[in-house]
Parts: structure tokens; sequence; C-alpha cells
């Protein structure tokens, strides 16, 4: 993908799902996929699927479908796959802590490399391997691990503050797991995910659109 192509949001958040398939269809020796095949593997519809691929250019071939190798490789490269990307947890309380058990190398090259917080009983122990820095010391240690993505779980008194310290050390990402909506620069983006209101939401869904059995 040329480097100024842009595609749509829906999209994008799409491709992840592919990557995953994908990568388990390459390992269990299959060699080419239909949209029809991966319709039905990952319940997305083929004309979406046909679609999301054409704006990668000529992927696959009609009659023929996709080379399994070939997608992988190129959505991996696509999704910064192809390379280790450092992340740190900025929080180290429930859900932190959660996160720092979950094996995020286990299916791609995400590796959480610093957490921090303030916690004296925290600070200065290795969890999982990851060591737990105290907050004060987060700008000089992002910049030592090359970490530009964050996942935030501070509580959401703390957020902005938080992210201010977090802008001072050229973070570009920031997954918000708090329910505070922060203010950042234009450069850098903003994941909020409430689990709250993605559960309302589905709830909502299930009693006002319930799907044929």
């Amino acid at each position: 993908m040329e480097e100024n192509t842009k595609i749509p949001q829906a999209t994008a958040k799409r491709l992840p799902l592919y990557h995953r398939y994908l990568k388990y269809l390459h390992e269990s020796g299959k060699e080419r996929v239909s949209s029809a095949e991966l319709s039905e593997a990952v319940k997305v519809d083929s004309a979406t699927i046909r679609r999301d691929f054409s704006y990668f250019g000529a992927l696959g071939k009609k009659g023929y479908g996709y080379n399994v190798a070939y997608i992988l490789d190129f959505f991996s490269k696509t999704l910064s796959q192809d390379k280790q990307t450092n992340v740190a947890i900025i929080g180290v309380g429930n859900l932190g802590m959660a996160l720092l058990h979950y094996n995020f190398m286990k299916n791609n090259n995400i590796k959480i490399a610093a957490a921090f917080d303030v916690d004296a009983d925290k600070v200065g122990t290795i969890q999982q391997d990851i060591p737990i820095y105290h907050l004060n010391d987060m700008e000089e240690t992002l910049r030592e691990n090359n970490v530009e993505v964050v996942i935030l779980t501070v509580p959401s008194s703390e957020a902005q503050a938080t992210v201010d310290k977090l802008l001072e050390a050229d973070v570009k990402g920031i997954l918000n797991f708090t329910p505070a909506r922060i203010s950042v620069p234009k450069h850098v983006r903003v994941h909020h995910i409430d689990l709250t209101t993605e559960l309302q939401t589905l709830i909502y869904f299930l009693e006002n659109y319930p799907q044929n059995k």
C-alpha cells in the first residue's frame, strides 16, 4: 500500500480479523482461500471482503481466490506484524495487572515493554517479566524502550494529567480504558475502550434486533 493511500476506517478495523484467520489457514497448510470461505469464517459478507481487499490492489484472481501465503505476508506488512512493536501499560490496578498477564506475543509482535504505577508495593517489581516503574520515570523509560503506543488504565481523575506527561514522551497512540475523554493534539490517535458502553450496546441490539435462530 502506498504511503498516502487512505482506506475507510471500517476496513482498517477489519484487517486484524482477516490477518488472524489467514494466519490460522497458513499454519494449517491451506494454500488458497475464496472470499466466500473467508466470509463464513470471519462473519463478514463476501462482497465487503472483496471491496476491503480491492483497496490494496489485485490481491486475488477470479476463479482462483486468494493465495493464503501471499495475502498473509501482505497484511502482516500492512499491519506492521513483520516487526516488533513495544507498548507500555500506564496504571497497574486490577485491569492493568490483567493486561500484564495477557500474552500479546502469542499471536502477534506486540510486546509490553514496561508498566507504570505509583503504588510503592508494585514499583520496582517485575510481573510476567515486565518491570514496573514509577510514573515519575515515565518519559525517560518510554524513550529508552522506543515506546510510542500505550494502554491507559489509570483512574479517570488522573487521566488527563497522565496523558499530558505521555505527550512529553512523544507517545503517538493511546488505547484509553478510562471513561475520561482526554484531549490530545491532532497528531496523537486515541482509541476509547468503554466496556460498559459496549455491553449496553450489545444488550440493546439483542433486545431490539434479534437474530434468526
